[in-house]
């Protein structure tokens, strides 16, 4: 299995390829003129694509962060269906975490097998096209769960579905943060993972107000689903088709040890093995814990809103707590674009990362100790608190993402395998905090994504209060991509007299 899958390594270059191809790399204009025609590359290849300029990288970034889109929408619905089928179904909030379990346990099968191998093998386009053909089909099978209404069915189509979102999550989030110039990666993440907490925040109000108006037990609600999720599978397909025929540069694992070798000395980059790889494996662990706990605040936000306002049925407190969670993943939105404008203007990603994770963890404490609300009044204190939560989250997973890639050189894809791996958090621990809500309460329940909330804040102190933080500034300082075939003069690279005839130094 270990080697099917191209787990021990043998899909990736040695460093001594990547030497011997730097002499005769392809130009940044021979990229762009290739793009359209190269469909995909040998995952060995230097191309040249790692030195794309600002400018060169718009039109694939724009393409690619169509797909986080999607899959925010996807997300966004998930999260009320959770909440919706309880009533409709007649589950508790254990049996409806199903649902996540389904949707996330596919994230920790398909990246670190099928999908990862497939990357390495063929290039991202045609990740990009298996992954929304999976999608596709994923989306079709709710047309029959929900005729049987069979909850048992929709796990199974969301199981589906989250394959096809984790196939795409494993190539589009490294592609958006290896496309452009290094010292924009975790920028450009941060936009376009924006971008998806937009569809996060379409997709509760449309249920609410469109797809879950009138939500009862007759069965009705789940026949509007079909019909939604029929539209997505269409607009898939189309997709699939123009990522076939899409001007895509392919960077390949030998693109990005090229570019290492680029970059100012004071990145500290030096080729090592994948197993001493410390900083990634951390960097998974936390992205384990931190997504679990988003996960699990985001699926039981409407059943804390329904606990927290007893003045209303059981029926109205669900409707108004899906257009509550909208409001909330508003501030999630908010949030991702404040801090994209925030390293945009010269905000170190590792201290970002560190201030919007301590924020986490004194809002979650408060969500779960305020009650200002009584046995017929609402807790409008806890409401408040826990929705502040999802405005610090916002950030978290891409600059997690970026920062931790930086450096794995010809790594980098299966290191991306790794952080996407560890989105199945979300399959794991919204399960506990279902559970224990049916018994304690969702507020107090809370407890346990603060647990996972404190073992994700570990990387940012780490990060912060170690080597890595001269480290990873530098990779902000670099000139790499502000050109083109500009390296630093200080490089790995600009020791050796391979490109002397045509690099320009800084």
């Amino acid at each position: 299995m270990v080697k099917l899958f191209g787990m021990n390594g043998s899909q990736e270059p040695t460093i001594e390829e990547v030497h011997q191809q730097q002499a005769r790399r392809p130009s940044v204009a021979e990229v762009v003129e290739e793009q359209t025609r190269r469909k995909s590359v040998d995952n060995r290849v230097v191309t040249g694509a790692s030195q794309l300029t600002t400018r060169q990288s718009i039109v694939p970034v724009a393409l690619v962060t169509t797909l986080f889109f999607m899959w925010g929408f996807a997300y966004g619905l998930l999260d009320v269906l959770n909440s919706r089928f309880q009533v409709a179904l007649h589950i508790t909030q254990g049996e409806s975490s199903g649902l996540q379990a389904a949707y996330f346990g596919a994230y920790f099968i398909g990246p670190l097998t099928y999908s990862g191998w497939f990357l390495r093998k063929f290039g991202y386009r045609y990740t990009f096209i298996l992954g929304l053909s999976i999608y596709c089909v994923g989306a079709l099978m709710f047309w029959p769960s929900a005729v049987k209404r069979s909850f048992g069915g929709f796990c199974g189509a969301m199981f589906i579905a989250g394959s096809g979102l984790s196939t795409l999550e494993v190539s589009a989030n490294p592609y958006i943060a290896v496309c452009g110039p290094p010292r924009w990666s975790e920028f450009r993440l941060e936009l376009s993972q924006s971008v998806q907490a937009v569809g996060s925040v379409i997709a509760p109000v449309l249920a609410a107000q469109v797809i879950f108006k009138h939500v009862g037990e007759d069965g009705q609600s789940l026949e509007a689903v079909q019909w939604v999720y029929l539209g997505i599978a269409g607009f898939v397909a189309i997709l699939a088709v123009i990522f076939f025929f899409a001007p895509i540069p392919e960077i390949t694992d030998s693109d990005m040890a090229d570019q290492a070798e680029m970059t100012t000395g004071a990145t500290g980059y030096v080729d090592k093995p994948l197993r001493k790889q410390f900083t990634l494996f951390w960097g998974t662990f936390a992205q384990f814990s931190y997504v679990g706990a988003q996960v699990g605040v985001a699926a039981y936000f409407i059943n804390y809103f329904t606990q927290a306002r007893p003045d209303l049925d059981i029926t109205e407190a669900h409707v108004k707590g899906a257009n509550f969670y909208a409001i909330a993943q508003s501030l999630f939105a908010v949030g991702r674009f404040a801090a994209a404008g925030i390293m945009y203007v010269g905000g170190k990603p590792r201290i970002v990362l560190m201030i919007f994770q301590t924020m986490i963890m004194i809002f979650i404490a408060a969500a779960i100790g305020v009650n200002t609300g009584g046995a017929d009044r609402p807790n409008w204190g806890g409401l408040s608190m826990l929705m502040i939560v999802l405005f610090f989250e916002s950030c978290i997973f891409p600059i997690i993402f970026a920062l931790t890639l930086r450096g794995l050189g010809r790594h980098t894809k299966r290191g991306a395998s790794f952080l996407v791996s560890s989105v199945c958090g979300g399959a794991i621990i919204p399960v506990i905090l279902g559970n224990v809500a049916d018994r304690i309460g969702t507020r107090h329940a809370m407890c346990i994504p603060l647990i996972f909330f404190a073992f994700a804040w570990s990387y940012p102190i780490y990060l912060n209060f170690t080597h890595k933080a001269q480290e990873l500034d530098a990779y902000t300082e670099s000139h790499v991509g502000t050109a083109e075939n500009v390296i630093d003069n200080d490089s790995i690279l600009a020791s050796k007299d391979v490109e002397a005839s045509h690099r320009e130094k800084y």
